[in-house]
Order: C-alpha cells, then sequence, then structure tokens
C-alpha cells in the first residue's frame, strides 16, 4: 500500500485566527480521516493499492464512484494542508510570480480571479490552480470532490494550489460568509511551497513533451 495518512504540517492552532483550532481538528481527523479509511476500503484487494493518485485520477470515469469521491476526499485535503503554513501569506516569489503576471497582468488580478472561482462554486467543491498539459495556468473550481487531475474535469491540468470551500473548512468562524473565508485565507498561503509544485509540474510537461 502506497497510499498513507499524514499528520498535520503543524499544529491544529498553528493558522488562528484564519482557521479556528477546533475547525482544523475536526476537518483534518474526521473528514479528512474518514475519506482515506473508504478510499483505502474501495481499493483493497485491487491494482489501484499500488498506483500513484495522479494514475488513478487519470482513468477516473473507470473506477466505482467511491474510488472517485474518497480518493479525491483523500488527495485534495492533503494538498489543501500543505499549500498552508503558519508563516504563508505575502506573494508568491521565483518562476511562479513571474508566471502570474504574465498570464493575469498582476498578482491582485490572479487573487480576484481565483477567488471567483472559489465564491461561484456552487455548492461544496474546491477553487484551483493548476498546470494545464501546454504549461500554461489555470484557474477552475471542482464540485464536492473532484479535482483538475480526473479525467471527469471540464479544466485538467496538475493542481498546484487548492482552496476547499465546503462548509465544513470555514463555517465555525465565517458562518456562510465564503468571501470573507477566502480573503482571509490568503494569509496562510504557503507560497514557497506552491511554487516548487509550480515548478515540478513544469518539468513533469517538459518530459512529458520530450518523450
Amino acid at each position: 500500500m502506497i497510499h498513507e495518512f499524514s499528520d498535520l504540517p503543524y499544529a491544529y492552532d498553528a493558522l488562528e485566527p484564519v482557521i479556528d483550532e477546533t475547525t482544523m481538528r475536526v476537518h483534518h481527523t474526521r473528514h479528512h480521516r474518514t475519506y482515506y479509511d473508504k478510499f483505502i476500503t474501495a481499493i483493497s484487494g485491487t491494482d489501484l493499492e499500488q498506483q500513484p493518485m495522479e494514475t488513478i485520477f487519470a482513468h477516473i470515469s473507470r473506477h466505482a464512484p467511491a474510488v472517485r469521491n474518497n480518493g479525491g476526499g483523500y488527495y485534495n485535503h492533503t494538498l489543501y494542508w500543505n499549500v498552508m503554513s503558519p508563516d504563508g501569506g505575502g506573494d508568491p516569489v521565483g518562476p511562479l510570480a513571474d508566471a502570474l503576471l504574465a498570464k493575469y497582468g498582476s498578482f491582485d488580478e490572479f487573487k480576484t480571479a481565483f477567488a471567483n472561482a472559489g465564491i461561484t462554486q456552487f455548492g461544496s467543491g474546491f477553487a484551483w490552480l493548476s498546470v494545464t498539459a501546454n504549461g500554461d495556468l489555470a484557474i477552475s473550481s471542482t464540485g464536492n470532490q473532484d479535482n483538475p487531475l480526473m479525467d471527469t474535469a471540464e479544466v485538467r491540468g496538475t493542481p498546484i494550489l487548492g482552496c476547499d470551500v465546503w462548509e465544513h473548512a470555514y463555517y465555525l468562524t465565517y458562518m456562510n460568509k465564503r468571501p470573507d473565508y477566502i480573503d482571509a485565507w490568503w494569509k496562510v498561503v504557503n507560497w514557497p511551497y506552491v511554487n516548487r509544485l509550480y515548478e515540478d509540474a513544469l518539468a513533469q510537461v517538459s518530459r512529458q513533451k520530450s518523450a
């Protein structure tokens, strides 16, 4: 089994006041853990046990809903925890900063477009920044626990930034004010980590083009 459930990379109260300790603890130990446990049950005894998530998602339309929903919940939350940090916030640096400027004109314009993807996502889901197959940046949103790696996604790519807009991610502090949550969320985004994901995704695109 190559799929593991990891601890948070920081304490449950480390993102306060942006995200409160109770929300983080329940979100990780109950919601995320349940997705993981159900995903493992769904793939138990199959060849999916040894397949990376990217491979599973690339053919997700062939698999049972339990694999799609719970595998997505497992993967999406793992990314979400890691793109946040108690030392986060500020502006991105490095190649990602240059790419955002070239694509969106300014960091503020990017933030507005990304936030709009999260705000306008009807019901539960995620907002994403991804690297497409041609190395471009793309903003999108998906419902429930879908993500851009899935062959069912309208906008496909490798996610490098994801914001959880399910109500359980923010309701205790922000109630139904999703825009307020997303506005505060920028204060904990781990831009050095996102930049590493961006560089890794570009390297993958380069390898695929040269293959």
